[in-house]
């Protein structure tokens, strides 16, 4: 089976943007592919982070992502911090990674430029997400529109070591992109993408009543002045999030309504909302039956790690083989 590897980073709860951008693709893929899944807590720390919370922030996304269908029976689901080889094969992978490559890549311009100080952390994250991904000689990636630039990067990297390295051979396959069939999924503010940091977002494991409260205010049809006015359902987000919760007849509906000013927008609202709730459901319940055993969580990702980790090790030896490196002796080394 072709394999694959995709990573989240610890944000705590998981939210409707993850699951319907990555995490409901997660679950169908690993019908038909060996499947690596990874809590990515390294990137995390590449910003300015709270060290007080992120534990109980990697065990929630734990707990989203086992709730949501992630099946480690089917799939090697860890946390990138319990396998060391990560960061090792990122250092080892700096030797062959371009600045200029790095100095373009408009994640970094953009979050930098909000930055007094910028980490270096943050300059080279693309290398540790591309030692992420040929650590376990990924072939394919899902990702959407925003990290393609990063997996593009990672192509360049495998080349260039392959082409120094690799005596003839791809010993780290370059991977290629696996477009999620959510791109891009928009806040509630109708215009970023959704993200805790701004505080757009909805929970997948949020009750109804916190669902509705967060998609009263949320931005519609700027044209829709008062419930009478006709709105566009094309621009409005909370139609664009119908059409992922709400049955279709319902979405026909809703763009029907809309056009000829028959529903206002908080009517709108109250029918998605219920929908998506009603969606959501069985996540929450399964949620709950995860954090009553917090035990058995932490058990799932130490079983995952040692998954991952049979497979990085052999990887990263045959990297450190190749460029030189004198092996450690006794077992450890062999």
């Amino acid at each position: 089976m072709p394999r694959i590897f995709s990573g989240i980073q610890p944000s705590g709860d998981l939210h409707i943007g993850n699951w319907l951008g990555a995490v409901q693709n997660w679950v169908a893929l690993q019908a038909r592919n060996e499947c690596f899944f990874s809590i990515v807590d390294l990137h995390a720390i590449t910003g300015q982070h709270d060290a007080a919370t992120l534990e109980r922030r990697t065990l929630d996304m734990a707990v989203g992502l086992l709730a949501a269908g992630v099946d480690p029976a089917r799939s090697t689901f860890f946390v990138q911090s319990h396998v060391p080889e990560h960061a090792e094969l990122m250092w080892l992978l700096t030797s062959v990674t371009p600045l200029g490559e790095l100095e373009r890549m408009t994640q970094f311009k953009d979050k930098s430029q909000k930055l007094e100080s910028v980490p270096a952390g943050l300059f080279s994250y693309p290398i540790l997400m591309a030692a992420d991904i040929l650590l376990y000689r990924a072939e394919q990636v899902p990702v959407g529109d925003d990290q393609l630039q990063h997996l593009e990067l990672a192509r360049v990297i495998a080349r260039r070591w392959n082409a120094q390295f690799g005596g003839g051979t791809d010993v780290l396959p370059e991977p290629q992109s696996l477009l999620t069939p959510a791109r891009r999924i928009l806040g509630l503010d109708g215009q970023a993408k959704m993200s805790k940091s701004l505080g757009n977002t909805i929970g997948v494991l949020e009750g109804p009543e916190e669902v509705w409260q967060k998609l009263r205010p949320a931005m519609t049809d700027p044209a829709r002045k008062t419930k009478r006015d006709p709105g566009n359902p094309d621009i409005c987000n909370i139609y664009t999030l119908h059409k992922h919760f709400s049955p279709p007849e319902t979405v026909v509906e809703v763009a029907r309504k809309c056009r000829g000013a028959e529903w206002g927008c908080l009517d709108c609202k109250r029918v998605l909302a219920d929908n998506l709730s009603a969606a959501l459901a069985p996540i929450r319940e399964r949620a709950a039956s995860l954090r009553a055993d917090e035990g058995a969580v932490r058990a799932v990702l130490a079983a995952g790690a040692e998954r991952a980790r049979a497979v990085a090790r052999v990887t990263l030896a045959e990297v450190k083989a190749r460029m030189g490196f004198l092996p450690a002796a006794g077992p450890a080394g062999r």
